[in-house]
């Protein structure tokens, strides 16, 4: 019954990412950390994340900004591989309060990055990428976070989405790299991220016909949502232990 709940949940955060350009992690994680603990699904969520990101570059290939996905990996990507040595140093319960906290932490933040409507460059991609790939390796995913900034640099709908998703298959491939190097993945966690990547990767082909018709406002919403729901769940679940 885990393996159907979740590949149900994944199906629906699989349309969700491929609408908004992030929640698939918001959603599926809680589920993940209930059935197989926080250490564990941190690398099953990174397979599906990169299955799940493969569904929205191939729905958008043509629509890739490939200097703005250059310029953010190429300090995202060692920050990625600091963060998963991080993560792999700090106790279960301590990932499991740490992913809550920031999940809610980052409702305020996003809205106050919205407000500021600065254009940036690359150059302010190259500089933010490396704090959020190291966030990245210990939090599972900062699309809150990566929404703003790419919409920032002027990505929209199908644009953003490609390029965004880009940016993130390599990020997380840098973590599967550095997890297989300390030993935190197993046959049994590679197998449990391909299930999950299957369903997100199914939910982002079935969200493109919508995405155009997504509101400002609902977007919004269904973010900080996603956010306060999954913290509250992970931040419950750390509480419980």
């Amino acid at each position: 019954m885990e393996y159907v709940l979740v590949l149900a949940v994944g199906v629906a955060a699989g349309m969700l990412s491929g609408i908004i350009g992030t929640g698939s992690s918001m959603m599926l994680m809680p589920v993940l950390v209930i059935f197989f603990g926080p250490q564990q699904a941190v690398p099953i969520m990174a397979i599906g994340a990169i299955m799940g990101n493969l569904g929205k570059i191939a729905a958008w290939w043509r629509e890739i900004d490939w200097r703005a996905c250059g310029a953010y990996c190429l300090t995202a990507v060692p920050g990625a591989a600091l963060g998963v040595h991080t993560l792999l140093a700090l106790p279960a319960r301590a990932v499991e309060i740490a992913l809550g906290v920031f999940f809610v932490a980052m409702i305020p933040t996003r809205r106050w990055l919205a407000r500021r409507s600065v254009k940036f460059s690359l150059l302010h991609l190259a500089l933010i990428g490396g704090p959020v790939g190291f966030l990245t390796g210990i939090v599972v995913s900062t699309g809150p976070i990566t929404v703003p900034v790419f919409t920032s640099y002027g990505l929209e709908r199908g644009a953003f989405l490609a390029t965004e998703a880009a940016g993130s298959l390599a990020v997380y491939g840098t973590k599967i790299a550095a997890f297989k190097e300390f030993g935190a993945l197993p046959a049994g966690v590679v197998f449990q991220g391909l299930i999950a990547g299957a369903a997100l990767m199914t939910g982002s082909f079935f969200a493109k016909s919508i995405v155009v018709r997504m509101a400002p406002s609902t977007f919004k919403l269904l973010v900080d949502g996603l956010m306060l729901s999954s913290g509250l769940s992970l931040l419950w679940a750390a509480a419980g232990q």
